[in-house]
């Protein structure tokens, strides 16, 4: 495609689509699309938490744990945990459970960690 002029517009290819319509559309037309499509509606916040990845520094820091104590109390390796919250690892979803289980109820975990086989 040849390079407009210095100061002139250059004008779109032709590809069988007029996109003058869609060029006069307001922010509000585009947003009243939007709202009417039913395969784009917004996620509610209970799908917007479940959505959410438990993020093992903020549990950990959340339960006042330094990394050693976690690792220790949870049975998480060490350098696993390290590599999670430093982002050279993403926790398997066998991980984000357990850690979503340890944010809700730590206690309950310690427990079950304690008692016997």
């Amino acid at each position: 495609m040849r390079m407009p002029a210095k100061g002139k517009v250059a004008s779109k290819p032709a590809r069988g689509h007029d996109w003058t319509k869609f060029d006069a559309l307001t922010n509000s037309d585009i947003l009243k699309a939007a709202r009417s499509d039913p395969d784009a509606q917004p996620l509610s916040d209970p799908q917007l938490q479940r959505m959410r990845r438990p993020d093992p520094k903020v549990v950990r820091r959340a339960l006042g744990m330094s990394q050693e104590q976690f690792a220790d109390v949870f049975g998480i390796p060490i350098g696993t945990l390290r590599d999670w919250e430093q982002g050279r690892a993403e926790p398997d979803q066998a991980a984000r459970s357990y850690l979503k289980v340890i944010a809700h109820d730590p206690k309950i975990v310690r427990e079950a960690l304690k008692a016997p086989a």
